[in-house]
């Protein structure tokens, strides 16, 4: 891609803001249920106009409105160095004005500072405290920019900013809002959905766009902020009332610092022997001291650090008996609370399979949460399938047995559990490993359990991980059952190809990995899914049967699914005479409404009724 133009904002496109109301012609964008187009006008019929396409991509416009003069270039796309799509990376922003031209938005820094300095700003900037989903979170204000590129986006026409930033705030996957038409005041809301990328300053004309933020960025800007408006009120007192001014100013502030600071810390302290005692007092697991696991892990050393998962970061361990084990320390930033906590440490303290990885304790302290599992040597299934030199020692038979392991697992967590268990974020990377490569599922924090005669639920807090989460839940908040199916699905599909359903990309189509499996499916041409590592190893009637069980565990209904002791016996017989003909899988078309609520956006998923994915259609 050379450059964007941006959506249409109800003037003009929002990355050309000079292609708005010119005198030679008028812009139309037309929207409806039948067509989609864009339609130039000529003001002056005596005047000519073409437009052209270079080699490069770059659209050209010219006039012609004095034949003397002959054609001349007349409002064209690329007018600087600012224009060139993403020149800033991620979370980067272009000032033509700026030298060097690129910067980080406030609250990020540059990804690769070397390279920074080199002038190549291709790697972008990250964030200097990530986001947690977690109460402060908000939102910082940039006025007069291009807004960053929409094809990861929603947009709803029918609310307002307020309602804009609420939804934005519900959705963990949310970074930024903004409106979605410019004219009278503004109106409707587009949500970014995932990095921003291709952002520019203009001087004025641009557009407001809000950025989320973690809660300790918001308090430091709020912070300086006020440090400038206090500035603002001081310089004009006159010298011999400033000073006094300024002492008492400084004296009332570090006063009042210390009595906040005094009395929050206070209060913390308060509520964490309280969640302490009342933690400890519900889990019937064993309880490590603090001190016991930090010798084992070395003092939770760099070397002994095995991963970094979304509450916190995972260490190896060697206790003094010589057993191995993997600690999960939960971050202090990470969101999770005592709630969470205690729902990971009882729903796997009650659940006994080979198929789950095993809970041997936990510990509590004032400011330490951790969770000490069995050691899993061959770490996690994305670290295999994904690993372009790790995906080979996976052949087929051994990708079979992991796809009905995992497969075991849920149904032993969705039926035959003492508690019925729903997992909600099932995914490679919470697939465990041991010496025989068996699977384990790992990792529930987000899990819920349920009573015998509940088929859903429904929650305003959607959480889980983008490319496994089922339309019904990440749209609308309902999970059940066939949500983890769905979610099994996918990571079926992902075993059988050694690809990403997030991310996956095709030349011949732009379908993500289910759409291109139900392609293939439809065409009779399922086996070119398999992974070429291990293409020679595979037995072709249970290849074809995984790929059959994986589109059907992700259809768009979840009614269509079937439930896990369905798709348990399909992968376990080769006699099954007939399968159902899978239907399109989820996020492959329109989304079916389930409620007349209001929905909670998620990330990169088919729309509700009343919203649609943001295309640049070009011109007739």
């Amino acid at each position: 891609m050379v450059y964007r133009t941006g959506y249409w904002n109800g003037i003009t496109f929002s990355g050309i803001i000079f292609l708005g109301p010119n005198p030679v012609f008028t812009i139309d964008f037309v929207s409806n249920e039948k067509e989609i187009y864009l339609k130039y006008e000529l003001k002056n019929k005596s005047v000519l106009y073409r437009m052209g396409v270079t080699p490069d991509g770059t659209i050209e416009r010219f006039i012609c409105d004095d034949p003397a003069r002959g054609w001349r270039p007349y409002l064209n796309v690329m007018t600087d160095t600012c224009d060139q799509y993403k020149i800033c990376g991620a979370y980067g922003s272009c000032n033509i004005k700026n030298s060097p031209v690129c910067s980080c938005m406030k609250g990020f820094v540059p990804k690769d500072p070397n390279d920074w300095e080199k002038a190549d700003w291709s790697h972008g900037c990250v964030r200097k405290v990530p986001l947690s989903c977690e109460r402060g979170e908000d939102f910082l204000e940039y006025p007069d920019i291009k807004l960053p590129d929409s094809r990861k986006a929603w947009y709803d026409r029918t609310i307002d900013l307020k309602e804009c930033k609420n939804r934005c705030l519900r959705n963990c996957s949310c970074t930024a809002f903004a409106n979605l038409d410019v004219r009278d005041g503004g109106s409707g809301c587009i949500l970014w959905l995932g990095v921003l990328i291709d952002i520019r300053e203009y001087e004025e004309n641009g557009q407001t766009i809000y950025v989320r933020m973690a809660a300790s960025e918001i308090e430091a800007f709020n912070l300086s902020k006020g440090q400038k408006r206090l500035k603002m009120i001081i310089i004009p007192i006159t010298t011999s009332g400033g000073i006094f001014g300024i002492c008492l100013g400084i004296f009332l502030i570090t006063r009042m610092k210390k009595l906040n600071k005094k009395g929050s810390t206070q209060q913390d302290l308060e509520e964490q022997e309280d969640n302490n005692e009342r933690g400890k007092g519900d889990l019937e697991v064993p309880l490590f001291d603090f001190q016991t696991i930090s010798i084992a892990t070395n003092n939770f050393s760099l070397q002994n650090k095995l991963g970094q998962g979304g509450f916190g970061a995972v260490y190896k361990g060697i206790l003094e008996n010589g057993q191995e084990i993997a600690v999960k320390r939960l971050s202090k930033k990470s969101g999770q609370g005592i709630d969470e906590f205690k729902n990971e440490v009882l729903c796997i303290s009650k659940l006994q399979h080979r198929n789950l990885v095993k809970l041997l304790g936990c510990c509590i302290q004032p400011h330490e949460r951790l969770v000490i599992y069995e050691f899993m040597p061959n770490k996690s299934l994305d670290s295999f399938i994904f690993d372009e030199k790790q995906r080979i020692l996976l052949d087929w038979p051994k990708r079979f047995q992991i796809i009905n392991g995992i497969a075991r697992g849920l149904l032993y967590l969705h039926q035959d559990s003492r508690l019925r268990i729903i997992h909600r974020d099932l995914k490679a990377s919470n697939i465990l490993l041991n010496y025989e490569m068996t699977p384990k599922i790992s990792d529930f924090g987000l899990a819920r359990s349920f009573g015998e005669d509940e088929i859903e639920a429904n929650t305003t807090r959607v959480v889980g991980t983008y490319g496994y989460m089922s339309p019904e839940y990440a749209i609308d908040g309902l999970f059940s059952i066939k949500s983890d199916v769905f979610s099994f699905g996918v990571l079926v599909l992902e075993i059988i190809t050694g690809k990403r359903n997030r991310g996956f990309s095709h030349p011949d189509h732009k379908f993500n990995l289910l759409g291109h499996a139900w392609k293939l499916l439809n065409e009779g041409r399922s086996l070119e899914l398999i992974d070429e590592k291990v293409r020679s190893s595979s037995e072709i009637s249970q290849v074809l049967r995984s790929i059959q069980v994986g589109l059907l565990c992700v259809q768009q209904c979840p009614k269509d699914r079937p439930d896990m002791a369905t798709a348990v016996l399909i992968l376990s017989s080769d006699n099954i005479p007939s399968l159902p003909q899978p239907k399109e899988p989820g996020y492959f078309a329109t989304r079916i409404v389930h409620h007349n609520g209001d929905p909670s956006f998620s990330t990169n998923l088919s729309p509700p009724s009343n919203s649609l994915s943001i295309t640049f259609p070009g011109p007739r």
